[in-house]
């Protein structure tokens, strides 16, 4: 009886250290959240994040599958500049949308690791990496886990598809013309995408002619359907009214 008066707290100690051990359940795509692709299947999708090609050359956290998800405010906005967008001959082709936090939190991690910048004469050719954070070209909470925010660009119909990216592949830097850059089979905007360069600036003044011209057609379409841009990112919009302005997202990306 001795024994079994020590055994029992013994027994009920190690439950509750086993149920500390459980792992908690993936938290599930709200209700309010859609696939853009139910919404407006003719936008292109491109979700860097998911492969290779991107300021880390790795899959980000958090990005399980290829798609984009968005608030439904945030899409159904955007599905009407594909509408009006379409009229005038171009598509809206999308590199990214909501981000899980984890993902964000993955960023600052890597920003942070002074030894991996094997993609850096693509991304972030005359910026150091150790200026990245202080530069504010990463930040710690981003508008996309609130699926708000957008990163775009425009695509001339009829499509001309993009090549597969490479990774052993040389390609140009992303302040390089268009001609030498990877190409995404979009319009010329100056830069490449998640190019940290102030060459990204929406009006930076040394990005002229023709890519000029090109964004301004991107805002003009984005700001008449309740988008706003990002000066230092010609690519990034945030619906303004957003549903969810104080909360941020982990829930993964997965296939529907």
């Amino acid at each position: 009886m001795g024994m079994l008066k020590h055994f029992l707290p013994l027994t009920l100690l190690l439950g509750t250290l086993l149920a500390g051990c459980e792992s908690e359940p993936e938290p599930e795509m709200p209700e309010d959240f859609v696939y853009l692709r139910d919404l407006a299947p003719s936008i292109l999708q491109d979700i860097r994040y998911y492969g290779e090609h991107n300021f880390m050359g790795r899959q980000v956290d958090g990005y399980e599958a290829p798609e984009c998800i968005l608030a439904r405010d945030t899409a159904e906005q955007l599905a009407k500049v594909q509408i009006k967008i379409k009229r005038v001959g171009y598509t809206l082709k999308v590199f990214d949308c909501y981000r899980p936090a984890r993902a964000v939190t993955e960023f600052i991690e890597w920003a942070q690791d002074s030894s991996d910048d094997h993609m850096a004469r693509q991304f972030f050719p005359r910026v150091a990496k150790a200026d990245l954070i202080p530069n504010g070209y990463i930040a710690e909470q981003s508008s996309h886990s609130r699926g708000a925010a957008v990163d775009v660009t425009l695509v001339k119909l009829p499509v001309t598809e993009a090549s597969p990216f490479d990774p052993s592949a040389e390609y140009g830097s992303c302040i390089d013309s268009h001609e030498v850059r990877y190409s995404t089979g979009g319009l010329d905007m100056g830069t490449g995408y998640d190019c940290f360069d102030e060459l990204s600036h929406t009006f930076n003044t040394d990005i002229k002619g023709v890519a000029a011209a090109n964004r301004e057609l991107l805002v003009n379409n984005m700001e008449r359907n309740l988008f706003r841009h990002y000066p230092e990112e010609w690519w990034h919009f945030t619906l303004i009214g957003e549903p969810f302005p104080d909360t941020y997202f982990d829930f993964p990306i997965k296939s529907p």
